[in-house]
């Protein structure tokens, strides 16, 4: 059964470009000698990495998004764990989250087609209150003046 992954995966920081395109040709030759499509290859270039991977600080990013069934992607991880120049690699099915994306969109747009358009409010009129006294209350001492009265207390 065909499924939709996303291969990402880390090379090494010193690999040359003319390495890294043979390396990204190799595993897509991977993929469809083995029954499986490409859909996009996309290189990231190089970042930093979040952590120590290797001794390597930073390294060169591919992300491939391929079409393929289990034995072709188990034969992909193990060529990429395998392959040197290859710090770290990540495989990431997405076809079940494309379907709950597509079932929500489809939601949505359902939703939105059955309700009318809401027709503008007026805004609402709002008087100022009429200003009414306020009155004030006896405030009670500060705390500064209760010390003093404790101080002459405690001195008389």
């Amino acid at each position: 059964m065909e499924r939709l992954y996303e291969v990402m995966f880390i090379v090494r920081p010193d690999v040359v470009e003319e390495e890294l395109d043979k390396l990204v040709a190799g595993f897509e030759a991977t993929v469809t000698n083995g029954g499986g499509a490409i859909k996009s290859s996309e290189k990231m270039g190089r970042r930093k990495l979040a952590y120590t991977v290797r001794k390597f600080n930073d390294g060169n990013y591919v992300l491939l998004t391929i079409s393929a069934n289990g034995p072709v992607v188990h034969e992909l991880e193990r060529r990429l764990r395998v392959t040197e120049p290859v710090i770290k690699f990540i495989t990431v099915r997405i076809d079940e989250e494309e379907k709950r994306v597509a079932k929500a969109k489809a939601k949505r747009g359902v939703r939105n087609s059955n309700k009318p358009a809401p027709a503008p409010a007026p805004a609402p009129v709002v008087e100022a209150p009429a200003a009414a006294p306020v009155a004030v209350a006896e405030a009670a001492p500060v705390v500064a003046d209760a010390e003093a009265a404790a101080t002459e207390a405690v001195n008389a």
